[in-house]
């Protein structure tokens, strides 16, 4: 080949290559600022009366702030540049109040980890092009009549989660229950979604009793339990308590040598440190990178939310609440999110659809949904309240 032939190739790729340069600069000159809010009170819960291991408190914020890197490591490449403004406040009324000055300074993504009431006092004070994601309230109302057009869920309710331990529970035979419900309001919303989750899949609770003793487990456990749990005959024990003020000495102290499941012994969780298969592995060693210890279910909901927007932005190039809104509830959005399946949300009532582990503090035992429960569109909307049991219609 002559010379002024590959002269002439390597004009046309150095003008390739200008092009490129001067498009990327361009790019680079309209940098696309994306502000998300990040909200979070956890009211006190006052002293418990076991050991358990308290919940971190920056729970939620390192999840949030693990998504923000992740989404600069993409956005860098596209002109576009993520911040997070966080707040963590030590009462209700701070958190509504950073909400709205937040919100007045022009931030108009959040995601809160708050009360369901807190919550909703902020839907209450938000625009119309305020997107809100929810990752930590489980209240079950939220998704079946209190429900906002901009309110979305990336933290299961108690309905899938208890949904997932009935599946669990019948798929192995173990149909007779004995349920134990602590005196707290999450413990009685725990309590009765999963009664509604018997109902479902065909469980019997032969005993239902509430926990109402404040005596101190650590030395009574061995007196008090296994009077406290006597009956003829069940398959399972099904613990109540969220917080932990008896759960965690219900196991080996029973009266019958049963398995306990729930909230304590093998639970249905949104995340857990157990949890590796589908690249989550890699997440998990991130995570601890960033934060010094495990992820927890807080963190994941806080990450996927951010990471949800992330995606969005990504594929729109805008930043823009509404239009953001509409492309997670499309076709075109699915969340890659380390759990086996891709995520998407619900339409009737913003909900991210989700596979939910079972896991022991050590170990997962199995992912819900499993394939023998049937459902004419996904398995995954077997986990929750379905479009037909839910009054709510976010999209018309």
């Amino acid at each position: 080949m002559s010379f002024l032939f590959w002269l002439s190739r390597l004009s046309r790729t150095a003008a390739a290559a200008l092009i490129l340069l001067a498009s990327t600069a361009s790019v680079r000159a309209e940098s696309l600022d994306v502000r998300i809010g990040y909200l979070q009170w956890v009211p006190d819960q006052g002293p418990v009366l076991s050991n358990v291991i308290p919940q971190p408190e920056d729970a939620g914020l390192r999840g949030a702030e693990l998504a923000i890197g992740d989404n600069s490591t993409t956005g860098k490449f596209l002109g576009q540049t993520y911040s997070l403004q966080s707040e963590v406040a030590d009462s209700e009324e701070a958190a509504i109040a950073a909400f709205e000055a937040m919100r007045q300074k022009g931030t108009e993504l959040f995601v809160v980890n708050a009360p369901a009431q807190t919550l909703k006092t902020m839907v209450d004070k938000s625009g119309d092009t305020t997107l809100i994601f929810n990752a930590s309230a489980k209240d079950d109302a939220l998704r079946t009549g209190q429900c906002h057009t901009n309110l979305l869920h990336t933290i299961p309710s108690y309905s899938m989660l208890t949904d997932a331990l009935g599946q669990w529970l019948s798929q192995r035979r173990w149909k007779e229950v004995f349920l134990i419900t602590g005196p707290t309001e999450a413990d009685k919303g725990w309590a009765n979604a999963f009664r509604r989750s018997a109902k479902r899949f065909g469980l019997e609770i032969v005993e239902d009793k509430p926990w109402t003793f404040d005596a101190d487990l650590r030395r009574t456990a061995s007196q008090e339990l296994p009077l406290f749990t006597r009956a003829d005959d069940y398959d399972a024990i099904v613990v109540a308590d969220v917080r932990g003020d008896f759960g965690e000495y219900v196991p080996f102290n029973t009266w019958l040598p049963r398995p306990v499941v729930g909230t304590q012994g093998m639970m249905p969780v949104t995340w857990h440190r157990v949890v590796e298969s589908w690249g989550a592995a890699q997440l998990q060693n991130r995570f601890r990178e960033l934060a010094g210890r495990d992820m927890n279910s807080e963190d994941y909901a806080a990450w996927a939310a951010i990471r949800s927007i992330g995606t969005a932005v990504t594929r729109l190039d805008s930043a823009n609440p509404v239009e953001i809104r509409e492309f997670l509830f499309s076709d075109a959005f699915q969340l890659a999110a380390f759990k086996g399946r891709k995520l998407t949300y619900r339409d009737w009532n913003g909900q991210l659809r989700q596979p939910i582990p079972l896991v022991h503090p050590r170990g997962l035992v199995a992912r819900a949904p499993f394939e023998s429960f049937l459902h004419p569109t996904t398995t995954m909307d077997t986990l929750g309240f379905d479009k037909p049991e839910s009054n709510c219609r976010i999209n018309g």
